[in-house]
């Protein structure tokens, strides 16, 4: 038991840890691309299950560098997911639940620090497309936080007027150019295409680099749509055409990257925000077989596949099962470009090590899943992860939508809980709770920990450690 205790990280030791300041520079400083996905499933890859529809370039960048099996997104939902994804700390410490909308007087907040001022900080040129989706005020959009360029739609597609459940209660879809609105209700037929050019474009005007494209691809969030390449091209419908034509968009990337000679001194990162839609039915994803979906802490909300490839640096062909998060992008970019970390605490960890290939790196151990209210609901550790009571959303029970429509679900539902190992368990199916009491024992303390640090509604502790999101002026 002892030699299972030693890798637990303790929240003091990881705080001064995370608030070292590197002061070494890169001599050649690397490109970084960020593709995220919308609502993408772990089984909607090839490699990961797929059918009905190919996915070659996902596949091949999976050959040509590293896929991470266990990588977890912070937030099953979108606004929290992407909070943390671009501050590297939990949602919950930044006051991000859930997904906003139009109707939000909040957002990322002036007092953090995004990957976009970062690399600021560095010199890079700094672009988005796509969904932002962290306010869509002013004084929350993407040229306030650290990014040159924007272009894109401030939260999820489905918020606009032919929403399929609330018709008429989204106002237009606006599409922005920086903090302009340019068009209402665009062609999301195009949208792919539209930011998939966006990124080459900025990619050829800035080739001599440094540059960071962050590429929020809206889709396969619902409502699907997918431009006349593709349209009619798999044998799964509409959710396999638009998987093929974000699979086209990697491929026109790292093609681009070849023709201008840029791969060799690029990082590219791709994943997704949370897990599929499940109620949509034949317009949702696949969780390959995980346990829920979209806006649960079981692994089918959380659990995405992630592709890493920088050649020369990430060894070609790996398969990691080592524990990560999109937390954990942040520290990892500042590693490899040598910018400082924010002067806040944050809670990711460079991966760094486990990118390059080093057998024996283990820099995540353990992972907190907070949800709506600021309720920690699991938490995980090596391959055991222990679910705590709490009411949330469920598919289970119902017949999935269909073409576009959702079917139901229950938002309430009262888990029991349990312990899964998830090594031999992946679908969270066997409760192992009662034969393992030392590891439950084990894992409420480091929950207890947590509640501590970022507090928990359902067992009414204040954390100690949140800081406030921004509010509109």
């Amino acid at each position: 038991m002892a030699g299972w205790l030693l890798p637990i990280i303790v929240f003091g030791s990881v705080f001064f840890a995370f608030h070292e300041q590197r002061t070494s520079t890169v001599a050649d400083p690397p490109n970084v691309i960020l593709v995220y996905f919308d609502d993408m499933g772990f089984g909607d890859l090839g490699r990961t299950g797929a059918v009905g529809y190919q996915t070659p370039n996902l596949d091949q960048m999976a050959k040509d560098g590293m896929f991470l099996s266990q990588f977890l997104s912070p937030q099953a939902v979108c606004s929290a997911s992407r909070a943390g994804l671009l501050t590297g700390c939990y949602p919950n410490r930044i006051g991000f639940s859930g997904a906003l909308d139009h109707t939000a007087h909040v957002g990322i907040s002036d007092q953090e620090e995004t990957i976009g001022q970062m690399l600021k900080k560095q010199g890079y040129a700094t672009a988005v497309y796509g969904k932002w989706h962290l306010g869509h005020l002013p004084q929350f959009l993407p040229p306030r936080h650290g990014f040159d360029e924007y272009l894109g739609i401030p939260y999820s597609h489905d918020m606009w007027p032919n929403h399929p459940t609330a018709k008429n209660y989204y106002p237009p879809l606006p599409l922005f150019e920086n903090e302009t609105v340019i068009e209402t209700n665009p062609d999301q037929s195009q949208f792919t295409t539209m930011f998939t050019e966006k990124t080459i474009d900025f990619i050829k005007r800035h080739q001599d680099g440094p540059f960071f494209v962050y590429l929020a691809h809206p889709m396969p969030h619902v409502p699907l749509a997918v431009s006349d390449k593709f349209k009619g091209k798999s044998e799964q419908g509409m959710y396999g055409d638009v998987i093929m034509e974000l699979d086209w968009s990697i491929g026109q990337i790292r093609k681009t990257l070849d023709e201008l000679g840029l791969a060799e001194n690029t990082l590219m990162i791709v994943t997704s925000d949370n897990g599929p839609w499940i109620n949509y039915g034949n317009h949702a994803g696949s969780t390959g077989g995980l346990r829920e979906g979209k806006g649960t802490s079981f692994e089918g909300g959380q659990r995405e596949p992630c592709l890493a490839v920088w050649p020369g640096k990430i060894p070609a062909g790996v398969v990691s099962n080592r524990l990560s998060s999109a937390i954990d992008v942040l520290p990892t970019i500042a590693e490899v470009t040598g910018a400082a970390l924010p002067e806040h605490h944050i809670d990711g960890v460079s991966i760094w090590n486990v990118l390059r290939g080093d057998p024996n790196a283990n820099p995540r151990t353990t992972f907190y899943y907070y949800y709506r209210r600021n309720n920690l609901e699991a938490v995980r550790h090596g391959n055991w992860k222990l679910v705590f009571p709490h009411p949330g959303r469920t598919y289970e029970g119902f017949t999935p939508g269909k073409d576009g429509m959702p079917g139901p679900n229950n938002e309430n539902f009262n888990f029991e809980g349990g312990l899964y190992d998830l090594r031999r368990d992946p679908g969270e199916r066997y409760n192992v709770k009662f034969a393992n009491p030392d590891i439950v024992r084990e894992l409420e303390r480091l929950a207890d920990e947590a509640r501590k640090d970022l507090g928990d509604e359902l067992t009414g502790v204040e954390g100690a450690n949140h800081r406030p999101i921004g509010k509109a002026e």
